[in-house]
């Protein structure tokens, strides 16, 4: 069921409408789980729309076996998707720190607050249990699927993170994150939430979406949710900040990588080269610091001193 869960009018005689599909059986008993899809908080993220579209064709596909209550919210910043740009244009603000809005505030924070409101709401059912707020990365890096969570909540969210079909969990600690995230907020006000990223923005990579995609299926099959087969799904490396290493260029000029993400790379191995195209010259010989499989890599090949070429996760120390 279509439901429009905020209206905003606009100049022009035009009106914005964010919108959610709500995925239920056809007959409720009153005990059925809910967890709620989020995607295009930043209008440069496709991928999210993707894997929106995906879990409802799959869905509609075999109905039938459908035992829980599915919310999927595909575009939550429409105006920054048509612009697409990351901020909301005119306010030129990041929505995901205007969390958990306010209904008197700017066009950004009025629906910041109705989304909260609508993951909220119960009198139609129960409560949101879990949320998954669906990234693409940016413009700058390719990156493998992964969850994101914060460290002081991983004892609530990881049971659930685990079924997630990713490459790595992330653990960030708190004291790093942002207040103002939709993660951030749902996780106190008691909706169990984590951030899934892959690919990069502006595009969509249907081999990572349905990786994704079968992880959330993985996740609903074990809450009961979903009676229909799910693939096996992956054991995802836990990483901590202190097993991600950072490569930075030291020059700028153009990054040619010698490596992909997913790729094991030994430490002192070559895994790209910073070329100048006026002298063609390599001005840098980017190395890898550790050992570890590479779990973003440059995909804007454009740099300058200090730009972030790739991140390898490796074993604790």
């Amino acid at each position: 069921m279509i439901e429009t869960i905020a209206r905003v009018n606009l100049m022009v005689n035009e009106v914005l409408r964010i919108k959610k599909n709500r995925l239920s059986p056809d007959v409720l008993t009153g005990n059925e789980r809910r967890i709620a899809l989020v995607s295009g908080i930043y209008g440069d993220e496709l991928q999210g729309q993707y894997i929106c579209y995906e879990v409802t064709r799959r869905i509609k596909k075999e109905y039938d076996k459908l035992k829980g209550i599915v919310d999927i919210y595909p575009t939550i910043n429409p105006m920054a998707m048509e612009a697409k740009t990351r901020e909301t244009p005119g306010s030129e603000l990041d929505m995901n720190e205007l969390f958990p809005g306010a209904k008197s505030g700017a066009l950004g924070e009025y629906v910041a607050s109705c989304l909260i409101d609508d993951i909220l709401k119960a009198e139609e059912g129960p409560k949101t249990e879990f949320c998954l707020d669906v990234h693409g990365s940016n413009m700058y890096l390719t990156e493998i699927p992964q969850i994101r969570l914060n460290d002081d909540v991983v004892d609530e969210v990881m049971p659930y993170a685990a079924h997630l079909n990713a490459d790595m969990v992330w653990v960030h600690p708190s004291s790093t994150v942002k207040k103002g995230s939709l993660v951030f907020e749902l996780n106190k006000l008691g909706v169990i939430s984590c951030v899934s990223e892959s690919t990069s923005a502006f595009k969509i990579d249907q081999k990572d979406g349905n990786q994704v995609v079968d992880g959330i299926f993985a996740l609903m099959k074990n809450m009961g949710m979903w009676e229909g087969d799910v693939p096996h799904i992956k054991k995802p490396t836990v990483a901590y900040d202190s097993q991600i290493t950072y490569i930075n260029s030291e020059l700028g000029g153009l990054f040619i990588p010698s490596v992909a993400v997913h790729d094991y790379v030994d430490a002192g191995m070559r895994i790209g080269s910073v070329i100048n195209v006026i002298t063609g010259a390599v001005e840098e010989k980017v190395i890898a610091p550790r050992s570890g499989v590479i779990c973003a890599i440059r995909e804007y090949p454009a740099i300058e001193a200090g730009s972030l070429l790739a991140r390898i996760v490796g074993s604790a120390e």
